[in-house]
Parts: structure tokens; C-alpha cells; sequence
């Protein structure tokens, strides 16, 4: 699917522990939020028609492009949510639908120094990675096909295939369905530049307006090899949605399943 003219938005910290562990928490800290388990707040990964680096499609599918630096890379194994924008008539947010999800490495390098969110984000074409198929969503709430779905990851290295990040129930992360939608509609309308994060009704109104976002709604908490090692060039990635109800989280596919896997090139 293109998504050439969709928006790219990310939630930070809407899983317990990522932050902590992606050694990010620091970065935050003087960002308040309304209960202590809200996210922080939203950065984007891809701005269409953006002159500045955020404007390069970075969404891969089979290959995961790493820095010529030293990059400190690591999997971040998320949900993304394709949404239709509906705005009113002075171009505010005023609804946002759900429409289908799925997989997605919103992959991010720990740069000493970045000021902003989105400077770890993206570095070029095939800097994220996107799951090989969606899953339409009858409801984006309780009672819903995403009760049922797990999100979990791998990295094989070396022939040997280790957890990333910890399986996790879709109902686990912090905010979801209603909840989530009405922050993520406030947050685009009202979020400030400040510290890490950027003004999103100013990127909305940069790109045009764009008529769908794609919102990759937070990054699980690490399994150990996870936390521990950094991406290397000959990793397979894998990051897995799968209804725990009929299927495993495993590599195998499935009519129900959807697996991303990228090579680290």
C-alpha cells in the first residue's frame, strides 16, 4: 500500500518500562502529563512533501537500511494504525477513524544529543519497516478484533533467533481504543514545541492537510537480548501480530497473522 501522502506519527511512552529501558526517560523530564501512566507525547517519522529529512519516505518492508555512523540501533516493535483525519472547518482535528493496523519497526537510534524526537526517527529510505499485510478493524474498542491480538518480536543473528521484545496483549499498552483516540486528537491539536517534542497542528498544516495519518501507537518493553544488543548488519528482524485466540507467536504466517521481517543491511 502507498503511503506516499499519509503522515507518519508516533506515540512515545504508551507501553510501561520502554522508555526506562531504551534510556530515554531523561529526555522527558520535564514533560507533564495528565495521570502518571500517559504517553508523553507524539513525534512525527514522516512529514509528506517536507523539505526537511522527515520529508524522505523512510517505510521499508523488507530490509532495514542502518546509518554509515555508528548508529546504537535498536528494534522498536510496535502496532501502527492507519486513521482517516477528519478535521473542521478552520482545519482543527475533530475526529480521528480507525481504519485497519498493522505491524511495524519504528526503528531508532540512541543519538547522544538529539533535541527532538524525531532526529532518532528517520535517516533515509528503509530506516522503518511496515508488517506484509492489514488487518481491518471492525471497531476500535472493547469487544473488537484487537482484544484478541499479541504483538511480539525477534532478531535472528547468527542463526540463532532470540526475543526483542516481550510478547504483549494489544490491550496491554497503556493508552488504547477511546482513550487513546481522544489524546491523540488533543495532542494534535494542542502540543507545543517543547523539549523533544514538536507542534503537530503546524506539521498538519504544512503537509497539506493530510486526509489519513499513520499513527504508530507505542513500542513494547525489551526482552533482554532486546535491551542489551544493538542492531548489526546481517540481523533478521521479526515483528509479529497475531490473534492468541487461533495462532502462535511464532514465525510461522497465517490468514490472521501479520509478520513483518526485515534483513539489516
Amino acid at each position: 500500500m502507498d503511503l506516499i501522502h499519509v503522515i507518519g506519527l508516533g506515540v512515545a511512552g504508551n507501553f510501561t518500562h520502554h522508555l526506562e529501558q531504551a534510556g530515554e526517560l531523561e529526555d522527558f523530564k520535564n514533560v507533564v502529563t495528565a495521570e502518571p501512566d500517559a504517553p508523553k507525547g507524539i513525534f512525527p517519522f514522516y512529514l509528506p512533501g517536507s523539505d526537511s529529512f522527515l520529508g524522505v519516505y523512510s517505510i521499508g518492508t523488507d530490509r532495514l537500511d542502518l546509518p554509515d555512523y555508528e548508529a546504537n540501533a535498536q528494534v522498536e516493535p510496535e502496532i501502527a494504525v492507519l486513521f482517516t483525519i477528519v478535521y473542521d472547518e478552520d482545519h482543527t482535528v475533530a475526529d480521528l477513524v480507525a481504519e485497519k493496523f498493522t505491524t511495524f519497526n519504528d526503528c531508532t537510534i540512541r543519538k547522544e544529543g538529539a533535541k527532538k524526537i524525531s532526529e532518532k526517527k528517520s535517516w533515509g529510505p528503509n530506516s522503518k519497516g511496515m508488517g506484509d499485510k492489514w488487518i481491518p478493524i471492525d471497531k476500535f474498542e472493547e469487544g473488537g478484533i484487537m482484544d484478541r491480538y499479541h504483538l511480539c518480536s525477534f532478531v535472528k543473528r547468527d542463526g540463532v533467533l532470540h526475543s526483542y521484545g516481550v510478547d504483549a496483549p494489544l490491550r496491554g499498552y497503556s493508552y488504547f481504543y477511546g482513550k487513546l483516540k481522544n489524546w491523540l486528537i488533543e495532542k494534535m491539536n494542542t502540543q507545543e514545541d517543547f523539549g523533544p517534542l514538536e507542534n503537530i497542528a503546524e506539521h498538519l498544516k504544512t503537509c497539506g492537510y493530510p486526509k489519513q495519518a499513520l499513527i504508530t501507537i507505542g513500542a513494547t518493553a525489551y526482552a533482554e537480548f532486546g535491551e542489551k544488543n544493538y542492531l548489526k548488519r546481517g540481523d533478521e528482524i521479526y515483528v509479529i501480530a497475531y490473534d492468541a485466540a487461533n495462532d502462535t507467536g511464532d514465525l510461522t504466517t497465517g490468514e490472521n497473522k501479520v509478520v513483518l521481517h526485515q534483513k539489516v543491511q
